[in-house]
């Protein structure tokens, strides 16, 4: 048995590496990484369908019992890559969609923040631009036609993801697929059989029950936004609330951000939290701790009036939460079926990715292991080799590299101190904090922060943290 590491060269992992070539820190770099978004339901082209479905039908299940050999529910990173590996090793595929190609990450998450992080920068580009002798200034901002083009590549996007089906030999599915038995699908008012199911349906952004809550929006919708808001309020304090809340400032929303704990980034190192955290507040956006919303109100102008537990109170036009995602495991037969859920809606599964039903297998973020996009394209290839390419292997979960698209970005890997110090009885921290070289001219109040922590016995470098502009 090998481990399944994340990376390839496939089109998907293009896609997905984003984080991989932005992140500064060099060792990531060796990894690949239904209510406001109507909008989020179109389709890629009809032919693109019909091609999918025409090559799928000439293929035959390797057991003649069952329509399919392999049924995927969800056409996001990881249902897409476990689909077309299981086709390429010769078993006959189908999977079903109700939105579109890609899931979250290429329709609402990291493609499209990636081009909203992008573009959020060019007018610090443009005012350090001056102390280079390049005398430039911003003219107004076109907010519809970056949406505008936005959506143009994510729907260039779905187009790929379909063709890459389809020339595998996928058969794609359009519609909500439910589980009537353990290898019975319903999609429509059709029913498909298939000897192995795959549920690959992803996670959706949570919104806590709080008075006005149909006033927010999450990152679903915020892609979508018609313009841009001039004050912004951000709840939470994860790294979808920390990247927002840099992407909108520099866009130039005056930004608050709520937190309800001490510091936000739980779970990353503290060094580099408190060095984004001070960073941020010194560029001007107000980042508030220890603090949660009571109740929102909107008023008749459209300002929302927003109630803190702490009897504060803020005006702003727009109220994003950020506060988590539950997997979307509910509504589609796992229960019915008795495959086990955890508290959060979670598919209980095995080192394989095996439900408490044998032949019913999960991967990706409604397992609600490691939520990036990278670890659900692993799981998935891995699942595909094991049951259909004779190379069994599973995914290492140790040392998975991630970014922060925050201003600075952050990259890391391995274990924080906090963690180091629980593991090892020794560990050695080396620490660099400085101006980049091109602050030495802007004079901006940006800096560089680099961290590695080290086994001292064996010298082992178990984590490395990097903060930079």
């Amino acid at each position: 048995m090998s481990s399944c590491f994340l990376g390839g060269c496939t089109l998907e992992s293009v896609v997905h590496s984003t984080a991989a070539r932005t992140c500064k820190a060099h060792m990531i770099s060796r990894f690949h990484s239904r209510s406001a978004t109507r909008a989020f339901i179109d389709r890629a082209s009809n032919k693109q369908r019909s091609v999918s479905r025409r090559t799928a039908t000439t293929m035959r299940s390797q057991n003649g019992n069952y329509d399919f050999d392999l049924f995927v529910i969800g056409a996001g990173s990881g249902g897409v890559r476990a689909s077309r590996i299981a086709a390429t090793h010769g078993a006959k595929v189908a999977v079903a969609e109700e939105s579109k190609y890609g899931g979250t990450c290429v329709n609402v998450g990291c493609v499209p923040k990636k081009l909203f992080v992008y573009g959020s920068h060019y007018p610090e580009y443009l005012e350090e631009a001056k102390a280079f002798g390049w005398d430039m200034t911003v003219q107004n901002l076109n907010w519809p036609r970056l949406v505008e083009n936005k959506n143009k590549e994510i729907s260039r996007l779905n187009g790929i993801y379909g063709n890459i089906l389809g020339r595998a030999g996928v058969e794609i599915i359009d519609g909500t697929a439910t589980l009537k038995d353990a290898h019975t699908v319903a999609v429509g008012d059709k029913t498909y059989s298939a000897e192995t199911i795959l549920v690959a349906t992803g996670g959706w952004p949570k919104v806590p029950e709080l008075q006005g809550r149909e006033h927010v929006i999450t990152s679903n919708e915020v892609f979508f936004l018609p313009q841009v808001p001039k004050r912004f309020l951000i709840v939470g304090g994860g790294y979808i609330a920390v990247e927002f809340a840099n992407v909108f400032h520099g866009y130039g929303s005056k930004v608050t951000q709520l937190y309800r704990g001490d510091l936000f980034l739980r779970g990353f190192d503290g060094d580099v939290r408190k060095s984004l955290r001070d960073q941020m507040i010194g560029r001007g956006i107000d980042v508030r701790f220890n603090t949660d919303v009571e109740k929102i109100e909107k008023e008749d102008d459209g300002t929302l009036k927003v109630t803190l537990r702490d009897g504060g109170i803020l005006e702003v036009d727009q109220v994003m939460y950020a506060t988590g995602r539950a997997p979307k495991s509910r509504g589609i037969g796992l229960e019915e079926l008795g495959v086990e859920l955890g508290a959060n809606g979670q598919i209980k599964v095995d080192e394989w990715g095996k439900t408490s039903i044998p032949n019913i297998y999960a991967i990706g973020d409604v397992t609600d292991r490691i939520q990036l996009t990278p670890v659900a394209l692993a799981e998935g290839h891995c699942f595909a080799d094991t049951l259909y390419g004779n190379k069994p292997r599973n995914v290492n979960y140790e040392y998975i590299p991630t970014a922060i698209f925050s201003n600075p970005v952050i990259g890391t890997c391995g274990l924080t101190e906090e963690q180091a110090r629980e593991k090892y009885k020794e560990i050695d921290i080396y620490k660099a904090d400085f101006k980049p070289l091109k602050h030495t001219l802007t004079g901006m109040g940006e800096r560089t922060f680099m961290k590695l922590i080290v086994e001292r016995e064996t010298q082992k470098v178990v984590g490395c943290h990097i903060l930079e502009p």
